[in-house]
């Protein structure tokens, strides 16, 4: 275990005085179950923890780096980066579905390739670096790959937003009654389900996309909707948000 630890810190970056703080954000809830006997804590609490620390720490980023947005696109920059999309895409990056501990059960359902899984544990490490750390070493964390992300953004030329809420706001300002999604079909194992879902207007068909959740399904039918209305005007910069060039 303590190479295990040690291998895990050199991948986040970040060296804990208290070890035992990254030993439970690791520890997914189904390895503690199966070993009761060694009375280990799981990760709930600090992922609770760290949503909050994420939170905090990307607000005060975006204030200090986007003055000149409006509130409203400042919480759009804010979702797009805590979503669990983001979160477990930066999480692969560092490596960490390579030290989260899973049990048996949830290692053999394909646990490590889950984005729950994943950006939980994000949350977790970020809440271990916070009490260990404190929100300067957590700040310090995070900011690294904050700006990664948000080069990509040149925010003064283009509108945030996510798809669903883009197909909304489009129908609204063409007076249509909002877009409709229904679920098509559901197929493959609990662990592997694919949401085939379909976006109406009204009774007219408009696309329909797959996705490993409904919500990420009727994302995906609504980013489609949209190719097809502004094409390479949008820019893709997460599962669930896009960039739209102002005129």
């Amino acid at each position: 275990m303590k190479t295990h630890l040690l291998r895990a810190e050199k991948k986040i970056g970040h060296n804990f005085l208290n070890k035992e703080l990254l030993r439970e954000a690791l520890t997914h809830s189904s390895f503690a179950y199966e070993n009761k006997e060694k009375d280990l804590s799981d990760n709930e609490i600090l992922e609770f923890l760290g949503d909050s620390v994420l939170g905090l720490i990307v607000a005060d980023y975006l204030r200090e780096n986007y003055p000149y947005l409006p509130e409203g696109d400042l919480t759009k920059l804010k979702s797009s980066v805590t979503n669990s999309a983001t979160l477990s895409a930066i999480a692969r990056a560092i490596k960490l579905d390579r030290f989260i501990l899973l049990g048996k059960g949830e290692e053999k359902s394909g646990g490590r390739k889950k984005t729950t899984i994943l950006s939980g544990a994000l949350e977790a490490v970020i809440a271990a670096i916070y009490l260990d750390a404190g929100l300067y070493g957590a700040r310090n964390f995070l900011v690294r790959h904050l700006r990664s992300f948000f080069k990509k953004i040149d925010a003064r030329k283009f509108h945030i937003n996510n798809y669903k809420s883009a197909l909304q706001e489009y129908f609204q300002k063409e007076n249509l009654p909002p877009p409709l999604y229904k679920t098509i079909t559901v197929k493959g194992p609990h662990h592997k389900k694919q949401f085939m879902v379909e976006v109406f207007s009204e009774k007219r068909s408009l696309g329909k996309a797959q996705g490993h959740s409904k919500k990420e399904a009727e994302q995906n039918a609504a980013q489609k909707v949209l190719k097809s209305l502004w094409g390479r005007k949008m820019r893709t910069l997460t599962s669930d948000t896009f960039l739209l060039k102002k005129k």
